[in-house]
Parts: C-alpha cells; sequence; structure tokens
C-alpha cells in the first residue's frame, strides 16, 4: 500500500519530451523491481511540464531512492541535457 509519492516535475521542450520518455521507460522495471519499498511510477505529461510520479511504502523509501545510484547515476544523467530548469522535488506522505 502506498504511503508517500515522490513528485518531479521537470522542464523538458516539447522536441526533447520523446528522449524523457525513453529514460523513464528504461528505468521503470528497475525502479520497481529494484528500489525498496518502490510501488508504482507514473509519467504526467502537460504542455507546461512533464512530472514522474513515485509511489513508496514510506517518506523514508522514497528519501532512499534520491541517494540511489538508479537515480543519480542512471536518471539524473540521462535527463541531464533534456531539462530546461531544475527539477521541482516534492515528497508527500499519505494519511
Amino acid at each position: 500500500m502506498q504511503k508517500a509519492y515522490l513528485q518531479i516535475t521537470l522542464k523538458v521542450n516539447v522536441p526533447e519530451r520523446e528522449a524523457a520518455a525513453n529514460v523513464y521507460m528504461a528505468y521503470k522495471e528497475p525502479f520497481l523491481s529494484g528500489i525498496t519499498g518502490a510501488v508504482s511510477k507514473e509519467l504526467l505529461v502537460r504542455d507546461e511540464d512533464v512530472q514522474v510520479l513515485h509511489g513508496f511504502r514510506s517518506e523514508a523509501d522514497a528519501k532512499a531512492y534520491l541517494e540511489s545510484d538508479l537515480f543519480n547515476k542512471d536518471v539524473v544523467a540521462g535527463l541531464k541535457d533534456l531539462l530546461q530548469a531544475d527539477p521541482e522535488v516534492r515528497i508527500y506522505s499519505t494519511l
């Protein structure tokens, strides 16, 4: 059961969104199968930005993911040339 969400908002120009979606798809399965407490991952697309919504069993699991090699060495590295601004990162807990 999800108890926390990690929301990462990315400013990506429309022509680069397919490449950003490819990064999302490449690391979705490793995220779900290899990150402690991970239960879901969704890509949300709006005109103004792209958001990735990650579901976790706990807020501590969400915070730990932000420190993981998968996030820092793979996802961040794959997105760095596509971003127009620093990502906006938020963690929400459910009641």
